[in-house]
């Protein structure tokens, strides 16, 4: 190295802590300035208040799109904990407006992760212009803002409250996004999302930025996937094949909802904790196993194939297929640089075997529509 060289050594290093971390380097925490950053803002905000609602401690969760370009997540649940009302609560919502992580869910089926990062509302607070936050818990109102994610002041107690619940109204730093123009389409999308694989979910999504044309939606689905299903365009046969199931061997659940569309080609969505897999996994191998088990020993009963014939390949039985196999794991192995593939062996059998059972089982019971099905599929090998 010439005496001219830069000189690289300990001294050089800056470590960046806290909040600072965040507004230096914000594509870390939430993957982007662009469109898809603000969204994970709001996944991150809407994730605490609906894994309240899994807790079942709130019951609904609204969220706004202000219009001042803000967002606004209500829920009315019991309350955040404030330290200044007293709590002594390691996660209050001071904390967790300060600290990195704090308050972020453990990743087992009984959470959701915002996105795959679940960094926590700190996060938020440190992208954000102003950030108000107002809990009503214990009969009491209490109102927390910050600006640039340092309080402006000291947590005030804002009289009388009727209920309980915590709402949180940010405004995305202009300084650090190259947009600040939520898509009402992509969210409404997600969180449509996250009604169908919980059932329990109550999300209203509501875009206040022009007062000509103000809209909203409601995203509830108690009949979960299948429901999701019955819902789409017309198909033969009609029905929703739908099952759900606990399969200690993988420590989790399997839910899958399938039916034949009169469409060209397969839609197949997967997902694990809520999170989709859009690079597939164990799930997806498991759920085309089990189907091509079902199906070749069906075809075998009806005389379609000879008992020593193999079982159709897995990506010859697709053609008008729409599906969605969720899984939902105590300890889900999230791999790629998306994090979106599932890896955890044990899911494949688990999923395969419940696939067969419950697709064999409805093709029996179903002769009519069972025939239908499988005139749609060529049963010999290429």
């Amino acid at each position: 190295m010439s005496d001219g060289s830069t000189r690289y050594d300990a001294s050089t290093i800056v470590v960046l802590e806290g909040l600072d971390a965040v507004r230096k380097r914000p594509g870390m925490y939430i993957g982007s300035v662009g469109e898809r950053g603000l969204r994970h803002l709001v996944f991150e905000v809407a994730e605490q208040a609906l894994n309240e609602v899994l807790a079942g401690t709130a019951g609904r969760v609204e969220i706004t799109l202000t219009a001042d370009g803000g967002v606004r997540v209500a829920d009315d649940g019991a309350g955040l904990p404030v330290a200044a009302a007293g709590h002594r609560d390691g996660r209050t919502l001071e904390t967790r407006l300060a600290v990195v992580g704090c308050g972020a869910p453990p990743r087992d089926r009984r959470s959701l992760s915002a996105d795959g990062f679940g960094a926590g509302l700190a996060v938020v607070n440190a992208l954000s212009g102003r950030l108000t936050a107002e809990v009503r818990r214990d009969g009491a109102r209490w109102v927390l803002e910050y600006e640039h994610g340092e309080a402006v002041a000291t947590p005030v107690h804002a009289g009388p409250a009727d209920g309980s619940g915590t709402a949180i109204t940010f405004r995305p730093d202009a300084e650090i996004f190259e947009t600040l123009e939520f898509s009402f389409d992509a969210l409404a999308e997600r969180f449509g999302e996250l009604a169908f694989l919980n059932r329990d979910f109550d999300i209203t999504l509501t875009d206040d930025r022009d007062p000509a044309a103000p809209r909203s939606v409601r995203f509830q689905v108690p009949g979960g996937p299948a429901e999701h299903l019955a819902g789409q365009p017309g198909a033969v046969p009609a029905e929703v094949i739908g099952f759900e199931r606990e399969c200690p061997e993988m420590e989790g659940t399997v839910e899958v909802a399938l039916r034949w569309c009169d469409s060209p080609g397969e839609r197949v969505l997967s997902y694990a904790n809520s999170m989709p897999t859009t690079g597939g996994g164990t799930h997806e191998v498991g759920f085309r196993d089990g189907l091509a088990a079902a199906v070749g020993a069906y075809a075998r009963e009806q005389g379609l194939l000879a008992p020593s014939d193999p079982d159709p390949a897995p990506d010859r039985l697709g053609e008008g297929l729409t599906a969605v196999v969720s899984v939902k794991l105590d300890r889900p192995e999230l791999l790629g640089a998306v994090r979106d593939v599932l890896g955890n062996e044990a899911v494949r059998p688990c999923v395969a075997e419940a696939v067969r059972e419950h697709l064999t089982a409805w093709l029996r019971a179903n002769p009519g529509p069972a025939a239908a099905v499988l005139a749609r599929m060529p049963m010999t090998a290429r």
